[in-house]
């Protein structure tokens, strides 16, 4: 890529100099935090707070989490807040569905842009509060999530060829996801939870494209998710295979996160880090979903799974998905601490 001779931005230095000196910590869930609060149809359009959706639609909201960081913002910066002082050095902002393609199914397409800008602009004033309590830089990972939608499988049986969006569909709604991340100051471009590899190439072609307009390169991050015990993507890649599909982008990490717990990700994250690059980065599962849907795992059942992986010096990065808390974080940062971090070339 001509992009990749870029000047690259400060927090790019920054990070890579944090990395090879100790195990960074990423966040954990957003989505289990926001659960907790038991907010209604009117708390999701900000009725009533002063930060009433502007953006027009007639589809119910209630589940659109993305939305919180135009009508609940002050919620959202807390749960980033309390991440952050659990020892996260990384948060990812609330904008996983924040694309115009599953943006489509609550008929907010036209407030992709102003979601992805809210989004980082809340998770940085919460990292500028995290950082006068303490002292520490922290950083804020724009993420980007697969979408509702695969480029590479068919969802009709009956019909193998047919292809519910094309790449270029995918590379312009990635676009317009990243352009408000880069505007509302995200340090990071984070693709993320990838089942479909196709997905992942499109957004990291929207954040070359997005680089090369502004004149620098962000660090990007890119974590594929391992669907079951096969060991492979939902497209069907080892992580072997993952890796060298999207080596081209030199990103800064690597890694898993989603679908298994700690446990049942090792062999396939130990797979990635024998022939990645670049730093690894996991954040798995508080363990698999019970049967009604919760996660387990203790905080401290978690962090000893996930030291596992820094004792074998396998990760650069680690952190949290699905179930996690910021008490798991706090449990998962005091659990790696002892250990350094993979060694990198």
């Amino acid at each position: 890529m001509l992009t990749q001779t870029l000047p690259r931005s400060t927090a790019f230095a920054a990070l890579e100099a944090l990395a090879r000196d100790r195990i960074l910590i990423l966040d954990g869930a957003m989505g289990t935090q926001i659960q907790q609060l038991g907010l209604s149809e009117a708390d999701f359009l900000g009725r009533g707070s002063g930060c009433a959706c502007r953006h027009a639609t007639d589809h119910p909201q209630k589940g659109n989490n993305d939305l919180l960081v135009l009508t609940q913002p002050q919620a959202i910066e807390e749960i980033h807040f309390r991440y952050a002082m659990a020892g996260a050095d990384i948060v990812e902002t609330n904008t996983f569905s924040a694309t115009t393609i599953a943006q489509a199914d609550y008929g907010l397409e036209g407030a992709v842009f102003d979601l992805n800008a809210a989004g980082a602009r809340v998770a940085r004033a919460a990292m500028d509060r995290a950082e006068a309590t303490d002292g520490r830089r922290r950083f804020v990972a724009g993420a980007v999530g697969p979408t509702n939608r695969t480029a590479s499988l068919s969802p009709d049986v009956n019909d193998p060829g047919y292809r519910a969006v094309t790449f270029d569909d995918l590379r312009t709604a990635y676009g317009q996801q990243v352009r408000g991340l880069i505007a509302g100051g995200a340090d990071i471009l984070l693709i993320e939870t990838i089942f479909d590899t196709l997905n992942a190439k499109a957004a990291i072609f929207a954040c070359f494209e997005a680089f090369a307009e502004r004149g620098e390169r962000l660090p990007v991050m890119i974590s594929g998710t391992i669907t079951d015990a096969s060991g492979r993507t939902l497209s069907g890649q080892t992580p072997t295979a993952f890796w060298h599909s999207v080596a081209h982008a030199r990103p800064f990490t690597v890694g898993l996160n989603c679908a298994l717990g700690a446990s049942a990700m090792r062999p396939h994250l130990a797979e990635l880090a024998g022939v990645a690059g670049c730093a690894i980065c996991a954040y798995p599962n508080a363990g698999l979903p019970n049967a009604f849907g919760q996660y387990d795992e203790t905080p401290d059942q978690t962090a000893a799974q996930v030291a596992e992986f820094a004792r074998e010096g396998l990760i650069n990065v680690v952190g949290g998905c699905c179930g996690t808390t910021p008490d798991h974080i706090r449990a998962i940062a005091a659990a790696v601490k002892p250990f350094p971090p993979r060694a990198l070339s």
